[in-house]
């Protein structure tokens, strides 16, 4: 079951050719994970989609509150006979057809969809994972490059070059030959005792988890947490790497090139990650 503007349907076939995020990318989403009937940092989610749909000008409906949103999240989560599962939720807002690239009107339709995931927790996976950077097109940093927009060539050629090369992941660069995050997720560097991550203004994406894990190490007396760009050089020297993002929480990273990593500190973010989330529970 889908849901299209309010109303849950069976029918996929709900996007026709006009559809200005299919013709010209003029479309937000959040990807949500919600467990039991529970939206993970649901509040969070709701804020950056609605700065979003500000930036890019789209009208915002009167009734879209977050109690509203919400509402419908979950009806399309029971729908699916899903409310005792943990569900990978695509909640999806793009500008209504009509014009070129001068839309004709502002306002939106949303869409929901809703699938199964096979953990309801945040599980530390520290199996081998192999990263490398892709250098073939780079992120322009900026506002823009920070929204959770329908343009996501990069990250699906990106994503084929990895499978291509037996990478599980690769690390994104802006023009300036900055990391700024991995093609799912944002990324973290930890050395000695400060954990980086780049910021906003390089490029990287306004993740929710990104979020909840600087918060959590703010928490943390015997870490400092740097918001600054990453550097390629630095990666050979860092002690730990790991990706973030609302569906698999924290990635360690094993093995950049020929440097190895532990995963200590992913590790004890995670513990307290937990808590968290036992809290919002």
């Amino acid at each position: 079951m889908v849901n299209y503007n309010g109303t849950l349907t069976g029918s996929h076939q709900l996007i026709s050719i006009n559809n200005r995020g299919f013709n010209y990318g003029d479309a937000l989403f959040e990807t949500l994970k919600v467990s039991h009937g529970v939206i993970f940092f649901w509040e969070d989610h709701y804020f950056r989609l609605m700065a979003s749909m500000r930036i890019l000008r789209m009208e915002i409906p009167m009734h879209f509150t977050m109690e509203y949103l919400q509402e419908q999240i979950l009806e399309t989560v029971q729908a699916n006979g899903l409310q005792d599962r943990s569900v990978r939720v695509k909640l999806y807002v793009s500008r209504k057809e009509g014009g070129l690239y001068l839309p004709k009107t502002n306002d939106v339709d949303f869409m929901i969809v809703a699938a199964p995931l096979a953990s309801d927790f945040y599980l530390l996976n520290d199996n081998a994972y192999h990263v490398d950077l892709y250098k073939d097109f780079y992120v322009s940093p900026g506002l823009l490059s920070t929204l959770k927009t329908n343009n996501k060539a990069l990250h699906v050629v990106g994503s084929i070059y990895a499978s291509e090369n037996k990478l599980d992941n690769c690390l994104v660069l802006n023009t300036n030959k900055q990391v700024v995050e991995a093609l799912n997720g944002n990324i973290f560097l930890v050395k000695d005792q400060v954990i980086k991550t780049p910021p906003l203004a390089d490029g990287c994406l306004k993740g929710v988890m990104r979020k909840q894990l600087m918060e959590i190490i703010k928490q943390v007396p015997e870490y400092t947490l740097e918001e600054a760009s990453i550097s390629p050089f630095e990666l050979q020297k860092a002690d730990e790497l790991f990706v973030t993002n609302v569906i698999v929480g924290i990635q360690p990273v094993s093995n950049y090139r020929k440097k190895a990593y532990n995963n200590q500190v992913a590790k004890n973010l995670l513990q307290k990650l937990q808590v968290k989330i036992r809290l919002l529970a």
